[in-house]
């Protein structure tokens, strides 16, 4: 029976992507690499310190990972509080509404830093639907390794049976199946080559899985 949902934020709830896009781009700029968009598509879903040591490791840096890691929030905090396009994707705080009003559990699993979570959770008021909210970038392993999403299931206190994982990346939904956990793969206009294959189920509108719509989860 379903109990909890646990929400990726980065595609799912707002699209920060072309923020994290720019503010990588520039980062990139900055310690002088190029970056191909076959190799930043497949950075999709994970953590900023992880990708950080493989760029290190494949253009042979002499720069610490977290110098980039640095950089790259430093260009991220200027972008998001002086970029005023940012906002939540459409339906999803109707969506979050809808199950909070029908007693599922929320939790926030994202791979974004926790100041990044924050931030969007405190301009937007989301805090008070969400039981709890983890980033993956405080874990030893990012997705598309299951722990955020072991760890996810745990704050909500139900097992992975009970659990649903909304998410938009390859990576992430490979972790989502990695943990056992049923997952809608959310396709929005924002998502770009990212395969859905292993998700339970593809969706692209959030009206696809409200609280009614779910029984056959259930």
């Amino acid at each position: 029976m379903l109990k909890a949902v646990l929400f990726d934020m980065d595609g799912v709830i707002v699209d920060t992507e072309p923020l994290h896009r720019k503010a990588y781009f520039k980062m990139f700029e900055e310690v002088k690499i190029d970056v191909n968009e076959e190799l930043y598509d497949s950075f999709t879903g994970q953590a900023t310190l992880p990708i950080c040591r493989t760029l290190c490791e494949h253009f042979s840096l002499t720069d610490a990972p977290e110098h980039l890691v640095a950089t790259k929030r430093k260009h991220f905090k200027y972008l998001f509080e002086n970029d005023t396009s940012l906002d939540l994707l459409d339906g999803v705080y109707d969506l979050i509404k809808n199950y909070y009003e029908n007693g599922l559990t929320l939790v926030l699993a994202s791979s974004a830093s926790m100041p990044n979570i924050n931030r969007i959770f405190d301009r937007f008021d989301l805090n008070k639907y969400f039981k709890a909210k983890i980033s993956g970038a405080d874990l030893k392993a990012s997705k598309p390794h299951p722990e955020i999403f072991i760890k996810a299931a745990a704050l909500a206190g139900q097992p992975a049976e009970n659990c649903m994982v909304i998410e938009d990346s390859t990576n992430g939904i490979k972790a989502a199946k990695a943990a056992n956990i049923y997952c809608v793969g959310f396709k929005s206009p924002h998502s770009v080559n990212q395969d859905y294959t292993k998700a339970d189920k593809v969706i692209t509108s959030f009206d696809e899985i409200r609280y009614e719509k779910l029984t056959d989860l259930s």
